[in-house]
Order: structure tokens, then sequence, then C-alpha cells
């Protein structure tokens, strides 16, 4: 079991929590992920690590509330413990030889895209941060992104935040205005990403994505986390979770993720009444 040293709302959704969890510590790597169980009943979820502390021992999580067990998740409090936490699991964002690069995150795909951008900018790369929400409530990790930013366009489909527009919008200006991307990286929803990879194919920038579908086992065993990269069946567990983007069938992916959303939300609305009664 793994305690939980520090927990901190975000937003009205999302909650970041510091985990003591040495072992995995030790090896973790930007864009890799563990894969955690809240209680030996509970069903396995994955989720990014957003941060790691070696000397601490410690591993960040940051994660939405959108189904049952992040809904339990979101119950535990300081001091309590997570049943199973197990990784560094799937392949780190691959970092070397990157001078330039822009930074794409949407939501709270900006968890995973933050410690990207930490690690570039550790290595001396020019980093270019551009991250989306659709409100200033819902806006997550503004400092920690400016801190290790040489630009930083923060953007709210409501302009309550930062620019009123898209990140597609203020990626474009930047790259009209004679920026130069030896790489363009990406987390967020589906559709954000399938968009920024159109608008890079057009300049001919070599873009990744984080794919972050279903997963059950986490080593490839079972399945549940393929999509189609060139053509190929890949396995986000084991293969990614990145991927040229320019490659990945998203209208696949997304229909993929769209099968489990009426049980999810049947799971949460079940979760919150034992939550209740709980009380």
């Amino acid at each position: 079991m793994n305690k939980i040293i520090k927990k901190r709302i975000l937003n009205p959704t999302v909650q970041l929590m510091e985990i003591d969890a040495p072992l995995i510590a030790a090896k973790a790597e930007p864009g890799q992920f563990i894969i955690l169980r809240t209680d030996a009943e509970g069903e396995r979820i994955p989720l990014t690590i957003a941060d790691y502390d070696r000397e601490k021992g410690s591993v960040t999580i940051i994660f939405q509330i959108v189904g049952a067990t992040t809904e339990k998740l979101a119950a535990l409090n300081e001091g309590e413990h997570i049943h199973d936490f197990v990784g560094p699991l799937g392949k780190a964002t691959e970092t070397e030889g990157i001078k330039k690069v822009a930074v794409v995150g949407g939501g709270v795909g900006c968890a995973i895209a933050y410690p990207v951008a930490k690690k570039l900018h550790e290595l001396g790369a020019e980093v270019h941060s551009v991250v989306g929400f659709r409100n200033k409530e819902l806006v997550i990790l503004e400092e920690e992104f400016r801190a290790v930013s040489d630009k930083l366009a923060l953007m709210s489909d409501d302009g309550s935040a930062g620019e009123k527009g898209l990140v597609t919008d203020a990626l474009k200006a930047l790259i009209e205005s004679g920026e130069k991307y030896d790489k363009v990286i990406t987390i967020g929803p589906l559709i954000m990403m399938k968009f920024v990879c159109k608008l890079t194919k057009e300049y001919g920038i070599p873009t990744v994505v984080s794919m972050n579908p279903i997963m059950i086992d986490g080593t490839g065993m079972c399945g549940g986390c393929r999509l189609t990269v060139g053509g190929e069946t890949k396995f986000a567990c084991v293969d990614g979770p990145d991927f040229d983007g320019h490659l990945v069938d998203f209208d696949e992916a997304m229909a993929r993720g769209a099968m489990y959303k009426g049980f999810e939300r049947k799971a949460h609305e079940h979760a919150c009444n034992l939550l209740k009664k709980g009380e």
C-alpha cells in the first residue's frame, strides 16, 4: 500500500496527489504512467506520472473525477493509502536531441504535458508551451508551465483566461510568425490532438501524441488499449503511450473511447451513492 502524503484540489473536478512510492520515483521518466487500485476490489486505472521526486521518493499524479474509481480516489485524504500503485509503465517520452519544441496541452492533459516541458527545459531546449482550457475555473499548472517555458500561450474557449480561442490558433500563430520547431508534442483530448496533428502536417513538423485509451493490465496482454498507427495495430501500454501523431487513426480511437461512456456514467453514479451512504 502507498501513502498519500499530499493532496491538492486544482479545480472543481481535478485533484493532485503526491504518493509515497520510492521504487517508482527512482526510475520514473516523463511520459510514463502508473496503474492503481483504490482498494482490493477496485478496478485498475492508468494515470500518467505528472511529476516525481527521486530524493523524497514520491510520485505525483493529477486526475480528473470522471468515473467510479476517480470518485473513490478523490474521497481519500492525506495520510490514507492507495491499495495498489504500480509502475513506471510505458515508454518515456523521447527528449534527446530536441533543441526547440512546442508542447501543446489541453485540459487535464496538461498534467501529462507539464513533466515533458519540464524535462526538455532542464535539458536546455527552448520550450514554447501552448495550453488550453474551457474557462478560467478549469486552468491548472499555469505557474508551473511559466517556470519551464520560454514562451507560454494560455488559451480558453470563452476568453476568461489568457486569449480566447483554441490551442491550434495559438500554435498556428507561432508557426506563421517564423518559429521553427524540431518537434511538436501534444497531449489532451483526442479531438484536440487530431487537429493539432492536422495543422502540423501542413507545415511538415514532426508531431508526437500521448494516447491514453482504456487499459486493464498495462502489459499488452488484454488488448484493451489497442489503436491503429500507420495501418498497424499498436498497444498504448507497451508500444506507447507516445506515437507519431501523423500516423494515428484518431477517428477509430474516438469511436472506441465512446463505447464505454454509458457504462462509466452508471458506475460513477453508483459510486457517488455509495460515498454518500458512508458520510
